[in-house]
């Protein structure tokens, strides 16, 4: 399968930089704009470098913070990186979304944009009441988006839960990573990750528990959970 950097040219060293890698990403089928420094200069990647799918599941906690730690190295790398969290509601202030904006808007990396689930769904005009709908929703949404190529990291946080309640296909779903163009590293979180997922995915890590303070009576608090 053909790469967007597939037989990239040396650098006309008449040329700024940053025109000649926008130059030469104009053609590209792959959504950029100028200040853009993940899409505009692809000769970044080493030869050895291939897009990924991750699975990172278990019953233990950090699973969500093991896709963020990830997607906090591609922003520094320059990359576009998008955000999909399946279970959360809009209404969740999650410290991970407060700091990737921050660090979206710094303009020292790549970009960061975030969608949650329910009103969080930015694209949604009509009103769906129902989580199964909204889930539907947002997976065709990321189909489009991964058809268009429009990030070079992606997390679907807690799209296992979705899988395992039949809401999505997971057929569907690896044939969508499977066939993905492009350069796109995407990193799936979650419990009980399906077996046909666990088979497709490049790279799986189980999180096993050993202790929880829940345990202990201590509930949920931020900075920790959140």
């Amino acid at each position: 399968m053909s790469r967007p950097d597939d037989g990239a040219t040396a650098a006309d060293p008449t040329t700024p930089p940053d025109q000649d890698a926008a130059a030469r990403h104009a053609t590209a089928d792959v959504p950029h704009t100028p200040d853009d420094r993940g899409s505009a200069e692809p000769r970044r990647r080493k030869p050895r470098d291939k897009p990924l799918v991750a699975v990172i599941t278990g019953p233990g906690k950090g699973k969500s913070s093991h896709g963020f730690g990830m997607l906090q190295r591609s922003w520094a790398r320059g990359y576009r990186c998008g955000v999909f969290q399946f279970v959360k509601g809009g209404k969740w202030k999650v410290g991970e979304r407060k700091a990737a904006q921050v660090l979206s808007d710094s303009g020292e990396g790549g970009t960061i944009e975030w969608e949650t689930m329910g009103k969080g769904w930015t694209w949604i005009q009509r009103d769906l009441t129902e989580s199964e709908d909204l889930t539907r929703e947002g997976w065709a949404e990321v189909r489009r988006r991964i058809a268009e190529a429009r990030y070079e990291f992606l997390l679907l946080d807690e799209l296992t839960y979705p899988i395992s309640w039949g809401w999505i296909d997971v057929e569907e779903v690896v044939a969508t990573l499977r066939d993905r163009p492009g350069f796109q590293h995407v990193v799936i979180t979650g419990r009980n990750a399906h077996p046909a997922l666990v088979e497709a995915a490049d790279l799986v890590s189980e999180i096993e528990s050993v202790k929880h303070p829940i345990k202990q009576g201590i509930r949920a608090q931020q900075g920790i959970e959140w």
